[in-house]
């Protein structure tokens, strides 16, 4: 009985944080500017069930998050390279691979030893923090949009409140930290790589790029929203985890 509602209980946990994943592909909610890029937050509901509930349950929400882009794709069409989306080892295996590689990254760095695990929490949150400090002189000296930077700021203090409290406690972040992380990057790197193995030539041609600079326009979509994704991806997961944890008590 108690593992059939045990059962029950990842289920719902499973379609909840999948639907909160399909209404962010659907809205602007799905996108925070950062004045340099729009980071998207469409994985991080994946990544969360992953670390909190497993990685069948961060699968299961990565398969809705797949299904969701392939069907977006098809339905609306909003962007010429939509096309690449139409296939299936594109829009949804790397999404169901996210749960499985930052639950697994995860449990890995819990292994370290717990001095260890406090002293890289403290260097995390630094240069988090030295990285958001950065991306605010950026939005302030361009003239970055008011919203870009009450987003970057919002970001800003609250990884500062990680990093005072890292010094105060004995919280371990680094491995949840990991794990969003991680999952962040199989998503960029597994989408772009596919992309470029499979439709580097109809990719560039719809994008308007020669198919010489095929190679360097995807790495550097992988790196210039690949990198802030999966620092966004860690501050946020973190902040929702740690919420989850003192709930449970």
């Amino acid at each position: 009985m108690n593992k059939s509602i045990e059962r029950n209980r990842k289920l719902v946990i499973a379609a909840m944080l999948g639907a909160i994943t399909v209404v962010l592909s659907m809205t602007p909610l799905g996108l925070i500017p950062l004045g340099v890029i729009n980071a998207t937050t469409m994985h991080i509901p994946v990544i969360i069930a992953a670390i909190a509930e497993g990685p069948v349950v961060g699968a299961l929400v990565g398969l809705i998050f797949g299904v969701s882009s392939l069907l977006n794709a098809i339905l609306r069409n909003a962007s010429p390279v939509a096309f690449v989306f139409y296939n299936p080892l594109i829009s949804v295996v790397p999404r169901v691979l996210i749960g499985i590689t930052s639950y697994y990254s995860y449990t890995a760095m819990k292994k370290l030893e717990d001095k260890n695990l406090r002293t890289l929490t403290k260097v995390l949150w630094g240069l988090v923090t030295l990285f958001l400090a950065y991306l605010l002189y950026k939005n302030i000296k361009t003239g970055g949009t008011t919203l870009n930077i009450t987003f970057v700021i919002i970001l800003l203090v609250l990884c500062l409140g990680f990093l005072i409290y890292s010094f105060k406690s004995s919280e371990k972040d680094f491995p949840i930290a990991i794990g969003a992380f991680v999952g962040s990057m199989t998503n960029t790197i597994l989408v772009l790589g596919g992309i470029y193995l499979i439709y580097a030539k109809k990719y560039v041609e719809a994008l308007n790029i020669p198919m010489e600079s095929a190679k360097s326009a995807i790495l550097g979509v992988s790196v210039t929203s690949g990198i802030p994704e999966a620092i966004l991806s860690v501050i946020i997961t973190t902040a929702v985890i740690k919420a989850l944890k003192s709930r449970r008590g």
